[in-house]
């Protein structure tokens, strides 16, 4: 039993994304994190910080170690964040003379953070790549009954007639400009969290700004100073993810509407109905509506972690733990209904008379 419809046994089958989702699972998590851990030895080693025998050392010993899960979950209970049982069960792995070099100078939240923009980094491509199928999907309904008519309606009255290449129009370009919005950030790269215990890289004396550039280039991150506190960028990419379920919502909610008298829309498949066989439900259109309503609930959450007190807040950042994976799978699952739905569409509008 789970709490969350996203990874439930059965509601995922509507709600979740297996493919969103597998970057926010355990293995991804900690693989984010320790390859944070493995550029920051070797940009420290660059740096003549570290021997290079024991980088190369934490680098190999990497891709051997199992952390204790059951561990983890113990520590984080009394820690409030996983990094520090983390590094205490690595450096068991490591030889003795090299342990005291993993973990040194950064903190937990320059851990997580940056494991967390290598997992967002990922994500982003993949909302591209899935959003122009929408759109290409638009784009081949547009020529093929573009021409046709349709009822306008405003405030959900009859207007006046339109073209179906109208309300496809209305569909399609907002996702293009959430496309254009993904390429920039992918352009100009995720931020790198490094800031040390209270931000000031202290530990690194005047090396702490080389030893954060090597970081950044290593990891594929852009290289900026430490934002622990200033969460700004994290609000903003969950706007996008807002946005974009909002626009794929307003494509939902169209389509259950023209779905309703059957003259308008006509679609492939469609949900059943236990008390009625005879009907044709349009779930993933429906569910499109949910998701958009479900991510513009929590972007509201998401401006509240905002709030982070003084150099670093606990609350704050542990709300933004239970929101934003959320909303990064909503918007996945939106991603994936959405394609299949604008596949469904058969028929779409009147031939002019």
């Amino acid at each position: 039993m789970t709490v969350s419809p996203f990874d439930h046994p059965y509601l995922s089958g509507l709600l979740g994304d297996e493919e969103i989702a597998g970057l926010f699972s355990v293995a991804s998590e900690l693989e984010a994190m320790l390859a944070f851990e493995v550029a920051l030895a070797r940009a420290q080693a660059a740096k003549g910080v570290m021997p290079l025998t024991s980088a190369l050392t934490i680098e190999t010993a990497a891709r051997r170690f199992a952390p204790d899960v059951a561990a983890l979950r113990q520590a984080t209970a009394r820690d409030g964040v996983v990094v520090p049982e983390l590094v205490r069960q690595f450096r068991q792995f490591l030889p003795p003379e090299d342990a005291p070099y993993f973990h040194v100078g950064t903190t937990s939240q320059d851990v997580i953070d940056s494991g967390l923009m290598v997992r967002l980094s990922r994500a982003a491509p993949i909302f591209i790549e899935r959003l122009g199928a929408i759109v290409g999907g638009l784009i081949e309904l547009d020529e093929r009954h573009g021409e046709r008519v349709l009822m306008g309606r405003t405030r959900m009255q009859a207007a006046i007639e339109i073209s179906v290449s109208d309300r496809l129009s209305a569909w399609r370009r907002p996702l293009e400009g959430h496309m254009e919005r993904l390429v920039l950030a992918i352009e100009r790269r995720f931020p790198l969290q490094f800031g040390g215990a209270a931000g000031t890289l202290a530990a690194f004396g005047d090396k702490g700004q080389d030893v954060r550039t090597l970081l950044a280039e290593a990891l594929s991150l852009a290289d900026v100073p430490q934002w622990h506190s200033q969460r700004e960028r994290l609000a903003d990419f969950a706007n996008l993810l807002s946005l974009i379920t909002g626009s794929l919502g307003k494509f939902g909610q169209d389509v259950a509407l023209m779905a309703q008298d059957g003259n308008e829309i006509v679609l492939s498949g469609g949900g059943g109905s236990s008390a009625m066989p005879h009907k044709q439900n349009p779930v993933s259109a429906e569910a499109l509506v949910t998701l958009a309503r479900f991510n513009a609930t929590a972007l509201a959450g998401v401006h509240q972690a905002l709030v982070h007190e003084q150099e670093r807040s606990g609350s704050a950042w542990t709300l933004e733990w239970m929101l934003l994976p959320q909303m990064v799978v909503a918007a996945g699952a939106a991603t994936r209904l959405a394609s299949g739905l604008v596949s469904s569409i058969a028929d779409i509008g009147q031939r002019r008379v």
